[in-house]
């Protein structure tokens, strides 16, 4: 195991910087590595030089930050409730966002506000899933988990009825944006400059969710603070994916992939977990994200559709593996 770690380790980075060169060459006008070296200095043709700075490469760091933080709220997430089939998605953390940013392209606001609704939606679905399951009692985690798929439900009917009140002209918008789109990605830095600070706040901490992983009495009788642990993990987990959606609006399954696929490679060392999800989930996403960009050219699709392709069978393989 410990010598797959390290080959795991030493190939996320490398397949991280291959997503990005490809995220940024391959398109209508593609370029090879010496023309995108040349635009990166400043060089070569203006049209390249417009493509990476202005287009591309923004894209693709704003994909990679959103892959990163969904992947790592789900894999704490899945610290918090002991079960791996949570993530930001099945919480209903991406639904509340939903329902703030479709509400605000149906009145036609401004994208900053469209943003900022997204952003609100997530942290008041997050402050209404941890008040009405609470985190006192014992079952709280299953409790947690239930409140969440309830109220993502709730806001699955909401969206609906938004879609069909909303402006005519405004459906082809809100149901790209539904569907996860980073065609109208602002600037990246916000979203990867809390994606480093996450990893780099988390990873120390990986220690005590190794043994909050083994039950909260276990962890309890061995010095862990519990419920203010499983509070801020809640909570950092709500504030990761209120930023991702608001970046590229709801892309699932990406937080529960990604940290079971790594479960799976380097072992269950939340050490390890935490700060390689974060890379494999931004390079997924990346990845995904230049497909849906590229393979039905001129069009694009939401990278969101390419996700959930990839989510939806390892979800029911999941369902299926737990109960053998």
């Amino acid at each position: 195991m410990v010598e797959r770690r390290t080959l795991v380790v030493l190939c996320l980075p490398a397949l991280a910087l291959a997503s990005l060169v490809a995220a940024v060459t391959v398109g209508s006008v593609a370029m090879s590595p010496a023309e995108l070296w040349a635009a990166l200095l400043g060089d070569g043709q203006p049209l390249h030089q417009t493509l990476v700075w202005e287009l591309r490469l923004p894209r693709a760091l704003a994909a990679f930050a959103t892959g990163g933080l969904l992947a790592l709220a789900g894999a704490l997430m899945q610290v918090l409730l002991r079960n791996p089939l949570a993530d930001p998605y099945v919480l209903g953390l991406s639904g509340g966002a939903a329902v703030g940013a479709l509400g605000a392209l149906s009145l036609g606001l401004a994208a900053w506000w469209v943003s900022g609704a997204a952003f609100i939606g997530a942290l008041v679905s997050a402050l209404l899933v941890f008040g009405l399951a609470g985190l006192a009692t014992r079952g709280a985690g299953e409790r947690l988990l239930l409140t969440g798929v309830v109220l993502a439900a709730g806001w699955s009917a909401l969206v609906s009825v938004l879609l069909v009140i909303g402006p005519t002209e405004r459906l082809p918008g809100m149901l790209y944006w539904l569907m996860g789109d980073l065609s109208h990605a602002g600037t990246p830095w916000p979203a990867l400059l809390l994606l480093g600070v996450a990893v780099l706040l988390a990873w120390p901490a990986g220690r005590t969710l190794n043994v909050l992983a083994r039950g909260a009495l276990p962890a309890a009788a061995l010095g862990v603070a519990v419920r203010p642990v499983e509070r801020l993990l809640y909570l950092s987990a709500s504030l990761l994916t209120a930023v991702a959606v608001t970046t590229a609006g709801t892309v699932g399954f990406v937080g529960l992939v990604v940290p079971h696929l790594m479960r799976l490679l380097i072992g269950n060392d939340q050490r390890w977990i935490l700060p390689t999800a974060a890379v494999a989930g931004g390079t997924l996403l990346t990845a995904a994200d230049t497909l849906a960009r590229t393979v039905v050219a001129p069009e694009q699709l939401p990278v969101g559709v390419l996700t959930a392709l990839i989510g939806v069978p390892t979800f029911l393989w999941l369902l299926v593996r737990r109960r053998t």
